[in-house]
């Protein structure tokens, strides 16, 4: 079993970062994953340090980067992938409201893939603007980008490695949906599955606000320009990468199978092979 790198961006989170460190903790405890939790505090106000540090005393894979002022969302996810030691990554918010259990579950699917990209099946767990809003969001992108995802900001599992050659712009929430976008881009194999999220023990979500709304629109812009304009790499793999071992395998069978008494398999693509 891989280990998992948890991010957990907080901003102002005294109220729910309790849960939502104890949610994953029963998780790893639950899947018997071995893991770490690295908490951003990302700027915060209130007793949100205070909490974590009672947490970090009494479980020493709990640690924290703390931002003297808020970096954003975006930022804090890179800067923990930065200081992970997992061979997969996520992001779980300190807000309470995703259980990581819902899309831990899916880590074995990891062997054979890049990201595992999960969509909300209990969706009147969230209000109907929300749900509305989110709806036409989808909508946009799918036919910004020419994709067919169902959701965009959901908690992806990452293999580390496929980020190491991403550029990440986005400093607030649009950051899930442009990793998402140029990976897939990239050629890297995905699935989606579906699962389920909780609903906040207090406090409101800081998604959907004017300031971050404005920030997707600047996201979404350099997205596509990067993307569709400037000719962000498409089909440039990592060759650590699950894709790459399985373009491997396609490309050289009888090396990978040990045909004519070849005893380890050849790489034959590199960094810079086309994944299309």
């Amino acid at each position: 079993m891989y280990k998992v790198s948890i991010i957990m961006p907080a901003l102002n989170e005294e109220k729910n970062i309790d849960q939502a460190l104890s949610n994953v903790i029963s998780s790893f405890d639950r899947l018997n994953i071995s893991g770490e939790i690295v908490v951003i505090n990302d700027g915060s106000t209130d007793g949100t340090q205070a909490a974590v540090n009672r947490w970090m005393k009494e479980r020493p894979y709990i640690r924290v980067i703390r931002h003297e002022t808020p970096q954003g969302i975006g930022a804090s996810f890179w800067d923990g992938v930065l200081s992970a030691n997992g061979e997969i990554v996520t992001m779980m918010p300190g807000d309470g409201e995703n259980d990581s259990y819902e899309i831990l579950r899916y880590l074995p699917l990891m062997e054979q893939l890049d990201l595992v990209v999960p969509y909300v099946y209990n969706t009147e767990v969230r209000s109907g603007f929300r749900f509305l809003l989110s709806r036409a969001y989808t909508w946009i992108m799918n036919l910004s980008f020419g994709l067919e995802i169902h959701y965009y900001n959901g908690t992806a599992l990452y293999r580390r490695s496929v980020l190491k050659d991403i550029k990440l712009t986005s400093s607030g929430f649009f950051y899930a949906a442009e990793l998402l976008i140029k990976a897939i881009h990239r050629g890297y194999l995905y699935a989606e599955v579906p699962y389920a999220l909780l609903a906040r023990a207090g406090g409101t979500s800081k998604a959907v606000t004017l300031k971050s709304l404005i920030a997707v629109t600047r996201g979404y812009l350099s997205t596509l320009a990067s993307v569709c304009l400037a000719g962000d790499p498409n089909g440039v793999l990592n060759p650590d990468s699950m894709t790459a071992l399985r373009r491997r395998e396609l490309s050289n069978p009888a090396a990978l199978h040990g045909f004519c008494g070849s005893k380890e398999p050849k790489d034959t693509l590199t960094a810079h092979d086309s994944g299309g």
